[in-house]
């Protein structure tokens, strides 16, 4: 691997298996002190690096309704290339190596899709072409600063609205009016109709194909998170493709098993060395549920909620990574971070599926949250008790940029001195 950070298949599975948990490979030689982020070098120097295969340093780039880039729709392409590469470089500058960067967030596209329209959250305007190719330019610049860029998709969310005649007149969406249910404000593909199922998956391996990505990730949106009042309308779907299921959970978790195996499946054969990762929700099932659960307590859980059995697809090694998103402090009384950092490494601990925690920046300094978010230290001490405690462990991931970039109360720093700066020679 000659640039930093892209880690392949093998070595997913390598860290899940704990055989480099351990360890920390130097970064550039020469990184004495960390470079301001808001720097346009904020890199270190030299140009090749040692990889970082034992240790993922990630943070998510999302564009759906514009959360981190590009700042608004219809911003300017010069803009929009200039505000990704100075996040690319907050990246470097915090010695990240893994960028998760979001290509499809609503049944659209950030690339010139056959299958799909152009993104509203570039141009303002759905299906409008920008005159430019985001996910070339992303990957480019990403390699050139030794990054590794995760295309991020969203399987089955059509639009943050329910009004179909806002999308182009040839969405799939429109073309075909029965593969999309409305529900909570939002329009949603219908996972339980085999032809939506193996269109997604088509839409998303265009980008698979077409670009030298360094892995596929899926955030935690299967069936829509549950929202009180409302059922999700498939019982036409269930009449006629439930086959031998009595139960409509059941049936659900299947139909997003199948997805899930069989993009794993496609993603192997078409690019055999990158590897399939999703980023769930974190909580499969409460104890009080189900045994086999987490010590939580309360809320949603994905196996019931968004008929997502995450715990299975890591036990039948049906993805090649993991990113839980952690997203509570420890202590917390219904979701303590530390038993939840606990369950996923038993959990993944033996599967060859690589574990990494998703961490949430952008809990830190906001009013709202806990005491505990008010401590610049939080952070680092989710990365410290993963490295004394929990070597299956094998990295961990920001939401999102610009929080990252904004390191609110010194949070990010305190993690960079902590943890990071050592890794680069500091």
């Amino acid at each position: 691997m000659g640039r930093k950070g892209r880690i392949s298949r093998r070595s997913f599975a390598l860290v899940a298996m704990g055989t480099m948990a351990g360890a920390l490979t130097p970064a550039q030689a020469g990184a004495a002190e960390r470079v301001p982020p808001s720097a346009p070098d904020a890199r270190p120097a030299g140009g090749g690096a040692a990889p970082l295969a034992d240790e993922l340093r990630g943070m998510w780039i999302a564009s759906v309704s514009n959360i981190d880039w590009p700042a608004s729709p219809g911003q300017s392409a010069e803009a929009a290339r200039a505000d990704l590469l100075e996040l690319l470089d907050v990246a470097v500058g915090w010695e990240l190596n893994t960028v998760f960067f979001q290509v499809r967030p609503t049944a659209d596209a950030f690339w010139p899709s056959p299958h799909e329209p152009w993104s509203e959250w570039l141009t303002g305007t759905q299906g409008q072409d920008p005159g430019w190719d985001p996910l070339a330019f992303a990957v480019e610049e990403a390699h050139a600063r030794g990054l590794a860029l995760h295309a991020w998709f969203n399987p089955y969310r059509v639009a943050t609205h329910t009004d179909r005649s806002r999308l182009t007149a040839d969405h799939p969406a429109r073309r075909n009016s029965d593969w999309a249910v409305a529900y909570g404000g939002r329009l949603y593909y219908n996972p339980g109709l085999p032809e939506v199922r193996a269109f997604v998956q088509d839409a998303m391996l265009d980008a698979v194909a077409g670009y030298d990505i360094d892995g596929v990730h899926w955030d935690d949106y299967f069936y829509p998170y549950p929202v009180a009042g409302e059922s999700f309308d498939d019982a036409d779907a269930f009449r006629e493709h439930g086959g031998d299921f009595d139960d409509l959970g059941d049936w659900r978790r299947h139909n997003i098993d199948l997805l899930v195996r069989e993009m794993r499946e496609r993603v192997a054969e078409a690019k055999p060395d990158i590897p399939f990762g999703v980023s769930p929700f974190a909580v499969w099932r409460n104890r009080s549920t189900d045994p086999l659960g987490s010590d939580t307590r309360g809320g949603v859980q994905t196996y019931d909620d968004l008929y997502a059995d995450v715990r299975t697809w890591v036990k039948e090694g049906w993805i090649d990574y993991v990113i839980p998103q952690v997203y509570w402090h420890i202590g917390n009384e219904a979701a303590d971070y530390a038993v939840l950092a606990a369950w996923w490494s038993d959990v993944a601990d033996g599967t060859g599926v690589a574990l990494y925690l998703g961490e949430a920046a952008y809990k830190v300094g906001d009013p709202a949250q806990p005491a505990a978010w008010q401590d610049p230290a939080e952070l680092s001490r989710h990365l410290t008790l993963c490295a004394e405690e929990h070597p299956q462990v094998g990295g961990h991931v920001f939401y999102s940029a610009k929080q990252v970039a904004a390191d609110p109360l010194g949070a990010i720093s305190r993690v960079y001195e902590d943890h990071y700066r050592a890794a680069a020679g500091g």
